[in-house]
């Protein structure tokens, strides 16, 4: 979903790409594109409105989408020097 098609330019969307697929479509029988077209749209209701993250200290995405200010860190970037 990026403009040169480097995985890691997006890795946030890539993340969520990889959670939608194999929490839940890989799983599921889906029939034809209108089925997976509301299920996908079902799922990413959930992820987004229903399913604690981690990352925001486990609220929602919603949740968390709707405070204002800055989020508190919840997550570790593996190429950042840790706090001394």
């Amino acid at each position: 979903m990026t403009q040169s098609g480097d995985p890691l330019e997006n890795a946030v969307a890539e993340r969520a790409n990889g959670i939608l697929k194999t929490e839940w479509l890989y799983r599921m029988a889906i029939p034809d594109g209108k089925k997976c077209k509301a299920e996908v749209q079902r799922i990413i209701g959930f992820y987004n409105d229903e399913r604690p993250h981690m990352s925001v200290g486990y609220q929602t995405p919603a949740e968390a989408h709707s405070q204002s200010g800055l989020q508190r860190k919840c997550w570790r970037n593996p190429w950042e020097k840790p706090p001394n």
